[in-house]
């Protein structure tokens, strides 16, 4: 076991430095075709979680300069009206709102859900960026562990419940998760909260990344009659206020090399974008092209047939019905 987690992050950590920085984007960037990003999404009504700052805030400014109707979802009140304003001012787009709701709590959530369904609107795109490292092992109000309970389980309680409003938007209508390159470390596992061994923050988080790659494609299957298309993205390794914070020396030691929030930003827009006939509902995206899931000899796609169970454990913690 040890080998292969010590492959998994070499593997992991070469790859990255190849392709996951800036130098990364700009080559791959070679190959993008400046049409993509000129489709029309004027009216669209485009959800984004998690978007006051950094990638989020990059994703519901692109979304607002290309005449879509976004709703920032974000924690904090203050900054939330900080960063629509500024989205507004530099766009030129009054249609822009903020919507108050902690990710991490499932009661949040709940009264989130409730008040935007009574808007009766489609939801054309949801983007589930709202995410966090936590080093150390924090549990919310409810009982779950920090990292979990945002990255896992607050993004699978939230684009449940919007299903209904996504298929009103149906047949074009799509769910982006923002993943993390580090997912490619970590198997899927069953031990949701980390409660067995010594709590490991970063290892947490990309177990929880996994977890939303995974639940992608449970979603492409489970709703590919209604008309609601799923994908999974990794921004690449971005400058973010949440890198700086949760991981320093990272930050430190790559600075120069990171992504700005646009780049890290970019596939989500793309992904918005396209028509739905060039993408592939259920996949993992990188730089405006389908990724692997898995490295070579990394031993963690077997893994993902553990996902009806989780999202069993998953239903039952968000109290939603089958």
């Amino acid at each position: 076991m040890f080998l292969v987690k010590t492959w998994r992050s070499t593997a992991f950590g070469l790859y990255g430095y190849l392709n996951f920085t800036k130098a990364g984007y700009l080559e791959h960037s070679k190959k993008f075709n400046a049409e993509d990003m000129q489709a029309p999404i004027e009216g669209k009504n485009c959800v984004v979680t998690g978007a006051n700052a950094g990638i989020g805030y990059a994703t519901a400014e692109g979304l607002a300069s290309r005449g879509a109707n976004v709703y920032m979802v974000c924690r904090n009140k203050e900054r939330g009206e900080a960063a629509l304003s500024k989205i507004q001012e530099k766009t030129g787009n009054k249609n822009v709102y903020l919507e108050v709701c902690d990710i991490s709590s499932i009661s949040d959530i709940k009264a989130f859900a409730s008040r935007f369904s009574s808007k009766d609107a489609p939801v054309h795109v949801l983007v589930n960026n709202a995410g966090v490292l936590e080093n150390n092992r924090v549990t919310t109000p409810e009982g779950y562990e920090l990292n979990f309970a945002v990255n896992a389980l607050g993004t699978y309680t939230t684009t449940e419940l919007m299903v209904p409003l996504l298929e009103k938007a149906a047949p074009d209508a799509r769910v982006i998760t923002v993943s993390s390159g580090g997912m490619y470390t970590a198997p899927l596992t069953k031990d949701l909260q980390f409660s067995n061994g010594t709590f490991n923050g970063v290892e947490q988080y990309a177990r929880n990344k996994r977890l939303q790659v995974a639940l992608t494609e449970k979603w492409a299957e489970t709703y590919k009659e209604k008309g609601i298309s799923f994908y999974a993205m990794h921004p690449g390794w971005a400058e973010t206020p949440g890198v700086a914070t949760s991981l320093p020396s990272f930050s430190k030691s790559m600075s120069g090399k990171l992504r700005t929030s646009e780049e890290g930003a970019d596939t989500i827009i793309w992904l918005a974008l396209q028509p739905k006939e060039k993408l592939v509902s259920g996949a993992f995206y990188f730089d405006r092209a389908e990724a692997p899931k898995h490295l070579l000899f990394a031993a963690t796609k077997g893994s993902h047939s553990l996902i009806d169970s989780i999202v069993d454990d998953l239903r039952s913690m968000a109290g939603l019905s089958k």
